[in-house]
């Protein structure tokens, strides 16, 4: 079981230097992406995951794979080759921020994730201040029952006037996630 948020990150953010911590070097590709199976290289250890559907809580399964095995199945790739570099950087109550630095085309992306050992942990905590209101998960989650509002949020802030007083930052940012979702999708099926 995989239990995790993911925030959107600005580097300029960030109280520390994330070269000051662990990295690893990590490339993947997407075999299949309802339901997600994935494969991975991690420094030189390599990854065939499956994730069932979920956004916050999802079961995930990982199985080794040989050196020849992962180049097999990268030539499989549905969609782009995916490299980052992952910081790993402690925090409060025992966690860990995964920071991905995304490389090549994706650049400059930036996302952190934390996992969690349980569901009502995860919802209960609260981020560190250069996280907050960047979460991911939650933003889309609570969007999807919604998407004909939003549909008229996005033709709204694409048709509005210039005038300050009607800005509504809300609706901005629920604008710019579902932009960042479509941009995602794209990078991952850049055919389609």
């Amino acid at each position: 079981m995989e239990i995790e948020r993911k925030f959107l990150v600005d580097l300029s953010d960030l109280p520390f230097d994330p070269k000051d911590y662990p990295a690893r070097k990590i490339e993947q590709a997407y075999l299949c992406t309802a339901p997600v199976v994935r494969i991975r290289r991690d420094n030189d250890d390599f990854f065939l995951t499956y994730k069932s559907k979920g956004m916050m809580v999802r079961e995930e399964y990982n199985l080794p794979l040989t050196k020849e095995s992962y180049y097999h199945l990268l030539l499989k790739a549905d969609g782009r080759i995916i490299t980052k570099t992952r910081y790993v950087i402690p925090i409060e109550n025992g966690l860990f921020v995964e920071l991905d630095i995304f490389e090549g085309d994706l650049a400059p992306l930036v996302l952190a994730e934390i996992e969690f050992p349980d569901e009502a942990f995860a919802k209960a905590y609260q981020a560190p201040s250069w996280l907050k209101g960047r979460n991911l998960l939650f933003r889309i989650s609570q969007q999807h029952p919604q998407q004909k509002r939003l549909k008229q949020e996005t033709h709204r802030l694409q048709t509005m006037g210039s005038s300050p007083l009607s800005f509504d930052f809300s609706s901005y940012y629920r604008y710019i996630i579902f932009i960042f979702c479509r941009f995602v999708k794209h990078m991952l099926h850049p055919d389609q």
